[in-house]
């Protein structure tokens, strides 16, 4: 059995699938997928996003705003008020994106460190988005003590000196259809340096479709995809990448209720 850490349900474009979200969690569930992790980029959706996947025993969520949303101001109080909801598991996306948006580092770091004090506040699990912004990361992560948190890099693509820090700091590292990319060489290279025991895997969808499935709007299901491409690269078996990545989910989130 899989879990898929990291998706965005409510952001599948479902028309252009041709499927209703039940369908997409059913596919899920055919191709083995225990659970998913709906994550919120977004205070202002929050409240829609839950209600999409409440009908759904199989799906979690967090509650965040992501680093390239600022144009919405975290504002703290409110952050705190929705992940102090039962029925959230973690607080993020948070981070900070200075490939996208270089011109928003101090409100980035800002609403980042907002998260960590939150997350250390509610002792909830910190998934954060970083991208060239490997330094300011992790001086905030140990500014403000994020490893008091714990959480994960989710969906990552920085270098091994990156993932090792962030290991050092408890953290999880959480790889993505990515690591299937052509390309992506200096990733798979981190990835076979990756302890087991710290180790997630997550589509991100709709987004960063693995091959085999390229040219498809990404979806839960294929993080079997992305299981096998990570076993293959790290020399284990399928079925252990599985039993390991699906322990490690709810060691880290570990108020989600696991299914027998």
């Amino acid at each position: 059995m899989f879990v898929d850490s990291h998706c965005h349900l409510d952001r599948l474009e479902l028309d252009k699938l041709g499927l209703t979200l039940e369908q997409v969690v059913d596919n899920a569930k055919a191709e083995q997928i225990q659970h998913m992790l709906c994550v919120c980029v977004s205070l202002s959706e929050f409240e829609q996003m839950a209600q999409s996947v409440a009908p759904f025993t199989n799906v979690s969520i967090s509650c965040g705003e992501h680093p390239l949303h600022q144009h919405d101001k975290v504002d703290p109080e409110q952050l705190l008020q929705q992940c102090q909801r039962d029925t959230v598991v973690a607080v993020g996306e948070t981070g900070l994106d200075y490939f996208y948006s270089p011109e928003s580092k101090l409100s980035q770091q800002a609403a980042f460190v907002s998260h960590i004090d939150v997350a250390n506040q509610l002792a909830k699990p910190l998934i954060i988005h970083t991208r060239d912004a490997r330094a300011d990361t992790l001086a905030l992560m140990r500014s403000h003590n994020a490893d008091k948190a714990s959480g994960v890099l989710h969906c990552f693509t920085e270098n091994w000196d990156m993932a090792k820090a962030a290991l050092d700091l408890g953290f999880y590292i959480s790889i993505s259809g990515i690591m299937t990319f052509r390309n992506a060489t200096e990733l798979r290279d981190v990835v076979k340096r990756l302890p087991l025991d710290r180790l997630l895997i997550e589509t991100d969808a709709p987004y960063l479709t693995p091959v085999p499935f390229r040219g498809k709007t990404n979806q839960p299901a294929y993080v079997s995809a992305v299981a096998k491409a990570v076993a293959e690269v790290k020399g284990v078996s399928l079925d252990s990448l599985a039993k390991a990545t699906t322990d490690n989910f709810y060691t880290l989130f570990n108020l989600v209720k696991r299914v027998a």
